[in-house]
């Protein structure tokens, strides 16, 4: 029987000239994915379809100096604070702290050398039934203008079943504010866009934004606008609804607040389902976040390309991150993004894809030996 396994090969340098590895991981039953220590990125996530055929759901660049190269974050590792803070500034305890700004005045993602851009630590885990890496980084104190000093972690393992799951942990000697996320951009089918995609969010409320994309008031509810997907629909047939909220961001670029989970106070939730109708494929999210962001690739022009040449266009995958809500350190009655001395950040995704696989045919009885 096929079991999990993990192996790292060699991706290049670095601008600084840090070697860059490549993880890979193997759940021993069709789908495998790349993780590279450059950004934390996820590579490469390679799924079967309902036949069996198996392809890559997430975008890619071919090396590492198109990764080095400014790009919308193709499915890196971001913080210290993903998401945007107004103006990237932010008093805590009483002190002003200044992020330096990168998205239309305002700091996105970490500001100008978040953590997408540094190389990580990696270590192999030996789990149960799982294939994992962990990857470790320190960002020093007065990092992009962020307190305190973090030690941060990151875990992928990838399972029998093939679910890829990610536990993030995160501890400080300083009180700061932390958001992390991955920035995986999903297309399952290889289309060049996702307009045929159906897409589920579990989730009745969203955050409005302004032009520059930051929230300006309380959560609105989706129902009965083209921000409601409680209910399976195609992202194609909503793109072009006469939406203020869509003209203005060019698509969906918007934080959804999510139900919390039954039961317990805290806990996995599902976030999201997203799914191919054509080649049969499916993903869902889960989380312990409370939001979840979901951008269309509204600012892909085509200028990208994969390893194979094949142009990123607009609206060519949707980015599904599990996250707090965005400006929360600005925002008293959001969820409090503050992270302290002797306090651990702990938060958990896990991408399933609970389609269908193809049944593998037993092998023949031997038969009789041959007369001679």
């Amino acid at each position: 029987m096929p079991r999990p396994a993990l192996r790292r090969t060699p991706f290049g340098s670095a601008p600084d000239g840090t070697p860059v590895e490549r993880w890979h991981l193997d759940s021993g039953h069709g789908v495998r994915a790349e993780v590279l220590t450059y950004g934390g990125v996820l590579h490469a996530l390679e799924v079967p379809d309902r036949r069996g055929d198996t392809r890559s759901v997430v975008l890619s660049l071919p090396g590492v100096d198109d990764y080095a190269d400014r790009n919308p974050y193709l499915g890196a590792l971001v913080g210290r604070y993903a998401n945007r803070i107004a103006e990237g500034r932010f008093t805590l305890d009483g002190q002003v702290h200044q992020v330096p700004v990168n998205d239309r005045g305002h700091a996105l993602h970490g500001g100008t050398d978040g953590f997408d851009r540094r190389v990580w630590n990696a270590e192999p885990l030996l789990r149960d039934g799982a294939a994992a890496v962990r990857l470790t980084l320190r960002s020093p104190d007065g990092d992009m203008g962020f307190p305190g000093a973090l030690e941060v972690a990151v875990t992928y393992s990838l399972d029998e079943r093939g679910t890829l799951a990610l536990d993030y942990r995160a501890v400080t000697d300083r009180a700061t504010v932390v958001n992390l996320t991955n920035h995986a951009y999903f297309n399952l089918s290889g289309d060049p866009t996702v307009a045929g995609h159906l897409l589920q969010l579990d989730a009745d409320r969203y955050l409005p934004v302004t032009a520059e994309g930051i929230p300006y008031g309380p959560a609105t509810t989706a129902a009965g606008t083209p921000f409601d997907f409680a209910e399976p629909h195609s992202i194609g047939s909503r793109l072009p609804a006469p939406d203020r909220q869509l003209e203005v961001m060019g698509g969906y670029d918007h934080c959804w607040l999510l139900r919390p989970p039954p039961g317990a106070a805290a806990g996995l939730r599902r976030a999201a389902r997203l799914a191919d109708p054509v080649s049969g494929r499916e993903l869902e999210v889960w989380t312990t976040e409370p939001g979840l962001q979901v951008y269309t690739g509204n600012q892909l022009d085509g200028t990208l390309r994969d390893a194979a040449g094949r142009r990123h266009q607009r609206h060519a995958a949707v980015c599904l991150e599990t996250q707090h809500l965005p400006d929360s350190p600005n925002r008293p009655d959001y969820p409090s993004t503050v992270l302290r001395p002797g306090a651990v950040l702990r938060s958990r995704t896990e991408y399933r894809f609970p389609h269908p696989r193809p049944q593998t045919r037993p092998e023949p009885a031997p038969g009789p030996p041959a007369a001679g």
